[in-house]
């Protein structure tokens, strides 16, 4: 098993998006991306730590219903 490591904005966007996110999109603070009628917001750093990163993943995991192991997420 592989171990997490932070994560630019740009590519945490782009695994969101292969996940079946869609966005981002502009609002009042934060950008956000959509799943289907579920919203998460990205934070506008340039990087994400690792507690941050786990943060959103485990948002994002909630959203779509099902778990991602950092070895799904390396692989995306």
């Amino acid at each position: 098993m592989s171990r997490w490591t932070p994560c630019k904005r740009r590519d945490f966007i782009r695994r969101l998006r292969i996940l079946g996110f869609d966005g981002p999109f502009s609002g009042t603070r934060h950008q956000f991306m959509v799943y289907k009628r579920h919203r998460l917001s990205i934070p506008s750093n340039t990087e994400y730590s690792i507690p941050q990163l786990r943060m959103m993943i485990r948002e994002a995991e909630e959203i779509i219903g099902k778990e991602i192991t950092s070895d799904e997420w390396n692989c995306l």
